[in-house]
């Protein structure tokens, strides 16, 4: 694989939103603060699934304003997995940023990740002092423990939205999830490719606005069903190799 350079950094942001009109215009002025600070090569792409509210017409709006900002809307909604899908083959920079579009993370932290990408392919973070209930923290704990196991992944935080990607990757990789298993899929494919994944720590902030939807029974039971079949089809269609996450 060729990895793609930094200097200069060619950057794609995205973050999907469903229901997040009390989020969308704080959280893209601030991916925009944080993009300019790194470089001029950048896109800002605002994945709008299904939204019931004012988050599509919010969406459309920035993106008039702001020339680097594109809205893109899933109708009907795809689930977390779909929106995600959908940002990563709709992105056109060298490097693919995601985070969610609820304001939980700093834009600002995009920069702690670069370092890393020296030595790593992929830059995967965790989250300190999680912001999160007891018991979503407990199953997100289980959830990673099974997933690490079942993959031979050694990721701290598997589904922490706050990762980077080269976007060639996604021109090897299929991406089948539409639901919580989208962030194991493609870094369980990532290690399998070779990819190496480089972790570090970022701050994690209460949700101010809106409501969380990632952690309810449907989207936990379907990542479930989806976990061994998952596996089944990467061993069936990847090649396994011996470099591991860091």
């Amino acid at each position: 694989m060729t990895k793609p350079s930094l200097n200069p950094l060619r950057l794609t942001v995205f973050f999907p939103c469903y229901n997040e009109e009390a989020n969308v215009e704080r959280t893209t002025e601030k991916a925009l603060a944080a993009c300019r600070d790194l470089t001029n090569d950048f896109e800002i792409i605002i994945v709008d699934d299904g939204s019931k509210d004012r988050t599509a017409k919010l969406a459309d709006d920035l993106a008039a304003k702001y020339p680097e900002v594109r809205a893109v809307h899933n109708n009907p909604n795809l689930g977390y997995g779909g929106a995600l899908q959908r940002g990563f083959r709709e992105a056109t920079k060298d490097w693919v940023f995601y985070t969610d579009g609820d304001g939980q993370f700093d834009f600002g932290e995009i920069k702690k990740l670069l370092p890393l990408l020296e030595n790593h392919d992929i830059v995967s973070a965790y989250r300190m002092n999680r912001k999160d209930s007891l018991m979503r923290k407990l199953n997100a704990f289980c959830w990673g423990t099974l997933v690490n196991l079942v993959f031979g992944l050694n990721i701290r935080d598997i589904d922490c939205a706050f990762k980077i990607f080269p976007r060639s990757l996604f021109d090897h990789i299929q991406m089948r999830s539409m639901g919580a298993l989208i962030d194991t899929e493609i870094l369980a494919q990532s290690k399998y490719l070779g990819y190496k994944i480089g972790q570090l720590g970022v701050n994690h902030y209460a949700r101010t606005a809106g409501e969380q939807s990632g952690a309810n029974l449907k989207v936990i039971a379907r990542a479930f069903l989806e976990l061994f079949r998952l596996r089944r089809q990467i061993k069936a269609t990847t090649t396994p190799h011996t470099r591991q996450s860091s």
